[in-house]
């Protein structure tokens, strides 16, 4: 069965350069906030920038939550976070005050202090694997990649699959079950993005078996 991916629009970033970098390694993704085209998808893209307060008063507005607990959590469709889509999985951020996420990881989205270092954290920084993951197949530990962000992913280490460091170490990619998430932009990280993009398309639920 090909992969069918649907890119979840939802107001927050631009979304077409997720899209490119599908396309780029041979696979067509749709952008859409339809539930039917989010239902009937095989790969769930969840990608965002900007706040996150925002991020869940339109995921609740066009009753995305209600479809993406359904389609990921319980039918177990395959799922990408990206940057703020990776946030908004925990289960609550305090960006702008405390505010309730998707709540399927056991973690909260932090904000840096890191002295003199300048926020937001912005550019390449390397990625050392925590665990094997089949998301990371074919791409060196110790990679670089892109990084847009102020806040970060605190949580346990059980799902834990990417550090990098900014400051203090930090939580940059996880994987729970059919659930893969990264803080860095694979779109936006050349080659080792791309190939991060391309295996994340490539998965089916009997290769996570």
């Amino acid at each position: 069965m090909s992969a069918s991916i649907v890119i979840v629009d939802y107001g927050m970033g631009n979304l077409r350069s997720v899209q490119k970098a599908f396309e780029k390694v041979g696979f067509r993704a749709i952008i859409t906030r339809e539930h039917e085209l989010i239902k009937s998808a095989t790969h769930i893209v969840l990608p965002g920038v900007g706040a996150f307060r925002d991020a869940m008063k339109n995921l609740n507005s066009l009753g995305l939550v209600e479809v993406l607990n359904e389609e990921v959590l319980k039918n177990k469709k395959l799922f990408l976070g990206i940057c703020l889509g990776m946030q908004l999985i925990a289960q609550k951020s305090y960006e702008f005050g405390e505010c309730e996420g998707l709540g399927w990881i056991e973690a909260e989205v932090i904000k840096f202090d890191e002295g003199d270092l300048k926020i937001p954290h912005v550019g390449w920084n390397s990625v050392d694997y925590a665990s094997p993951s089949i998301l990371f197949e074919n791409v060196p530990n110790g990679s670089d990649f892109y990084f847009v962000h102020s806040y970060y992913f605190n949580a346990l280490n059980s799902y834990v699959i990417g550090h990098s460091s900014y400051g203090r170490n930090f939580i940059c990619a996880l994987q729970k079950d059919n659930i893969f998430a990264t803080q860095f932009h694979p779109e936006k990280s050349q080659k080792h993005g791309l190939q991060i993009i391309k295996n994340f398309a490539s998965l089916t639920k009997e290769s996570l078996c």
